[in-house]
């Protein structure tokens, strides 16, 4: 599995007309087509889980539940509207509700600090802060925890995270920020090296 703070690989896009074309079929009797709509989001939805959960066995089992909820609630799915925001919207909600039954172990105030900053650090070096880091980002607060998966670990923008979160887009920009600056303040020493490497592609900074 990809380390917190190494670029994730963006999936292909899926095209819309597939999910809308399985969709009517299955409403319309034919129950095989579900078949289509798991071999396509089985991937993203079981990375998504692991992001929230860091457990491989949990993570399927949360994507399973995810896919269930999905088929008992198909119908209520609207034509037009973006399939893969509602369906992401109800593994958040799975997820979430599953993680509460779980609290974090290890308060953020617990996670070890990383050494102090120092002018080059070697690639082990770099492992251990990165690492530190990801811990850290796992025990905040949920309020918090699941707008930085989402935001900066599933290639979400502000607006799609809002709608899967089913909150305004400037709640998910303040509980961002909170979480920003607790990270800041509880790794005031972080290498500025660590805090600068993007977490995806599109170049998103977790400490600036």
């Amino acid at each position: 599995m990809p380390e917190l703070l190494t670029a994730v690989r963006k999936s292909p896009p899926v095209p819309a007309e597939l999910d809308a074309a399985d969709v009517a079929r299955v409403l319309a009797g034919d129950v095989s087509a579900f078949e289509g709509i798991v071999k396509r989001w089985q991937g993203p939805l079981v990375n998504m889980a692991w992001r929230y959960c860091r457990d491989r066995g949990c993570a399927d089992e949360m994507a399973q539940e995810a896919f269930l909820r999905a088929w008992r609630g198909l119908a209520s799915w609207r034509s037009g509207s973006n399939f893969s925001t509602w369906l992401f919207s109800i593994a958040a909600n799975v997820y979430r509700s599953e993680l509460k039954r779980f609290p974090a172990a290890v308060p953020l105030d617990d996670v070890p600090e990383p050494s102090a900053a120092a002018a080059q650090l070697s690639n082990f070096e770099l492992h251990g802060q990165n690492e530190a880091l990801r811990r850290a980002v796992l025990t905040l607060p949920h309020n918090y925890r699941e707008p930085v998966i989402l935001y900066y670990f599933h290639e979400m923008d502000v607006s799609r995270a809002a709608q899967t979160m089913g909150m305004p887009e400037g709640t998910v920009k303040a509980r961002l920020a909170r979480a920003r600056d607790l990270l800041r303040k509880r790794f005031p020493h972080l290498n500025p090296q660590a805090a600068a490497e993007p977490l995806l592609s599109t170049g998103k900074e977790l400490l600036r």
